[in-house]
């Protein structure tokens, strides 16, 4: 055994752990009893004081010093396991073990707070995770940015300033576009009726196989926030279903096929390695968003749903397959992040981005989120917060520490709107085969661009070298611009 094989040897144990501990996290959201909470806490702690030990293990130094690598995979993964051993060798253990327990339970208490509306029980819990979270920045950051080391966990080479300028440089044609399209004389009509829930688990089902998810390797599941779990060849994925909005089923779960499918179309021979999985949180999202929004909200493929819904659920009053392209696509009022069109929905990150970063910052304390919550999403989308359950009690990645990660929601639907200008060049003909409910063409294009690659390149070079041109937004603000202002007639 050389260095280079004792050391992929050790990862591919501390791999496995890793995926045994994210298996314990999908059961916690999907199935295990209301009263395990605690000791799910205890577990999680337990399994993460493992996972820091070995990777903060001093053998890990040796390995990386003395290993020789046979091609540029083995170098990257040498790049990546010593990225990771870097990081964690920042955070003491009893940080990270603490962090682990306390945002297991945190979960609980933040669905529970959702259900009843009741911010105050949650406080207290998100005052804890916050304040353990802005801990572990500092640790990471060594003097530096404790927001740019905690943004590092999800879009490596990413920086709050960067985001920021970004943020800026999108916001205004976005608000102008969602001025325009709101303004607009025609209007479409919005959904009515009700959709049981067999029903609609049914049609997730038959959108996840349009997309080709591999049933051999995943399942799916009901959770209070759709969300994919795993990689490799267990990956599971969940929905939500509100009787009222079958959309809000269909297109979750469209989203997190993206996420699976990305996982899922891994090359094997990187299973339990550094780079056996996405490579960042922004080209994860490029996945479930342009399978989202791109293919699974465009006219071709909602005429093939419409016909599928009406098989499930009879005459819902749908006019025409034009009449119900543009009902799916409605830039409406609303509060939910999940929910919201594609036009609306980068502003509704660009919230969530300026109050983390203000929170880690401590320029925003916790007791003082939601007051500053509601006043900006008032100015930012001209309606007032209901209930807190649409402001901020919606999202579960605060009370789960994930600080850091809503930009990258807005990285990917840019990374996305790169992608699909390349795919439209390459497969030219998708559009048949999206009417038929079958996106497989554009998943083999995916996987062979960019997901069977899984971390072997870094974020932004992942993205040039699937589409053949640096990201930038500007594709995806003309693909808006000009769906959307052909919907509304502008």
């Amino acid at each position: 055994m050389t260095a280079f094989d004792d050391l992929m040897s050790f990862q591919r144990e501390t791999e496995a752990l890793a995926q045994i501990a994210g298996r314990l996290g999908w059961d916690q959201e999907t199935v295990m009893p209301r009263g395990s909470a605690e000791q799910r806490g205890e577990e999680m702690a337990a399994m993460e004081s493992v996972l820091h030990a070995r990777r903060t293990d001093p053998k890990l130094v040796d390995w990386l010093a003395a290993a020789e690598t046979p091609d540029a995979a083995g170098n990257r993964a040498l790049d990546l396991i010593s990225r990771s051993y870097l990081k964690n060798a920042r955070v003491p253990a009893k940080l990270a073990t603490e962090i682990a327990r306390v945002t297991s339970v945190a979960q609980g208490v933040w669905a529970d707070a959702r259900e009843n509306n009741d911010v105050a029980a949650f406080l207290p819990t998100l005052e804890n995770v916050v304040g353990l979270i802005r801990e572990k920045g500092q640790a990471l950051a060594d003097g530096g940015d404790a927001y740019d080391a905690l943004l590092d966990d999800y879009e490596p080479e990413a920086s709050g300033a960067d985001i920021a300028a970004m943020f800026d440089a999108m916001r205004s044609r976005l608000v102008a576009l969602r001025e325009a399209v709101l303004g607009a004389a025609h209007q479409p009509a919005a959904l009515t009726g009700t959709f049981p829930q067999a029903g609609q688990m049914d049609l997730a089902r038959e959108v996840a196989d349009a997309f080709g998810y591999d049933w051999t390797r995943g399942r799916l599941d009901l959770a209070v926030h759709p969300f994919s779990s795993g990689s490799g060849n267990d990956v599971r994925i969940t929905t939500r279903v509100a009787e009222q909005d079958p959309f809000n089923c269909v297109y979750s779960t469209i989203h997190e096929v993206g996420h699976a499918c990305y996982e899922l179309g891994i090359d094997q021979a990187y299973l339990l390695t550094p780079l056996g999985q996405g490579v960042s949180m922004g080209v994860h999202e490029s996945q479930s968003r342009i399978y989202e929004n791109q293919m699974g909200r465009s006219r071709a493929f909602t005429e093939w749903l419409m016909g599928r819904m009406q098989a499930k659920f009879g005459d819902f009053g749908a006019a025409s397959a034009d009449a119900f392209y543009a009902t799916v696509n409605k830039v409406h009022r609303g509060y939910i992040r999940t929910e919201a069109d594609e036009v609306q929905y980068n502003l509704h990150i660009m919230l969530r981005f300026d109050l983390e970063r203000d929170l880690v910052a401590g320029r925003l304390g916790v007791k003082d989120l939601e007051e500053a919550w509601n006043t900006r999403f008032l100015g930012d989308f001209g309606y007032a917060v209901d209930k807190p359950a649409n402001g901020i009690l919606q999202d579960v990645h605060w009370s789960c520490g994930l600080i850091g990660y809503f930009p990258t929601y807005s990285l990917g639907n840019l990374y996305a709107g790169c992608l699909h200008q390349a795919l439209r060049q390459a497969v030219p003909d998708l559009d048949a085969s999206l009417a038929r409910g079958d996106a497989r063409p554009a998943t083999d294009w995916l996987r062979a661009r960019l997901q069977q690659h899984g971390g072997l390149r870094m974020p932004a070079a992942t993205i040039e070298h699937a589409c053949g041109f640096a990201p930038s937004a500007e594709p995806l603000l003309a693909y808006l611009e000009q769906k959307f202002r052909a919907i509304y007639r502008l």
